[in-house]
């Protein structure tokens, strides 16, 4: 029997989120829109550039074009809940995880493409993972949200493991995936300083 597409993404990564995590999360609720809006902004922004910088696939600038318009979308939405709760969008410093994650890639072409887009698969599976793992637990409001969200995050998981296939033009990726995830799941379960929607596990 096939696996569901949440299934798929929880098979995908080499860990589940710590409980510990989660119940940071249910305790810093503004922090996690405030990051989470963050992270939206962030997608867009990381989607447009791959854009720019590579021209040459089609493929590649429609769906890139399609997920930057779907997180600015996201991010709004998340702008708009927290307009509603009184939450005061504020800078704050960025986790540790999506660099963590970049320092696995590759800096010679096309092998810097195929790993920037296999770490793009692992940030919207573990962001899927996330909402999935929250949602039964946050207010009636923050959870719908966050199911809605779990489609368009799970496509754009599927999107960017497709391209890193395409990319990699019939070489085989399955080593890359698992350097990647492996580093993936050090930086989920290596206990952080500060909550951030990608953080690992912080204390109490």
């Amino acid at each position: 029997m096939p696996l569901s597409p949440l299934d798929e993404i929880r098979a995908f990564l080499h860990c589940p989120t710590p409980d510990a995590w989660i119940e940071a999360a249910l305790g810093q609720q503004e922090l996690l829109l405030i990051d989470h809006a963050n992270c939206e902004k962030k997608a867009a922004s990381t989607a447009l550039s791959l854009m720019y910088r590579y021209v040459d696939s089609l493929e590649l600038l429609h769906l890139m074009s399609r997920l930057a318009r779907e997180e600015l979308r996201h991010f709004e939405q998340v702008l708009d809940i927290m307009a509603q709760r009184g939450v005061v969008y504020r800078q704050i410093t960025a986790s540790r995880y999506a660099a963590g994650l970049r320092e696995q890639v590759r800096s010679s072409e096309p092998a810097k493409l195929v790993d920037t887009l296999i770490v793009g698969a692992f940030i919207e599976a573990r962001s899927c993972e996330r909402f999935a793992r929250l949602a039964p637990l946050l207010d009636a409001e923050l959870g719908k949200f966050y199911t809605s969200l779990l489609k368009s995050e799970g496509r754009h998981y599927r999107d960017y493991l497709g391209l890193a296939k395409a990319a990699a033009k019939g070489a085989d990726i399955a080593d890359r995936i698992a350097a990647i995830g492996a580093a993936e799941r050090e930086l989920i379960e290596t206990p952080d300083t500060e909550f951030r929607f990608h953080s690992g596990p912080v204390p109490l």
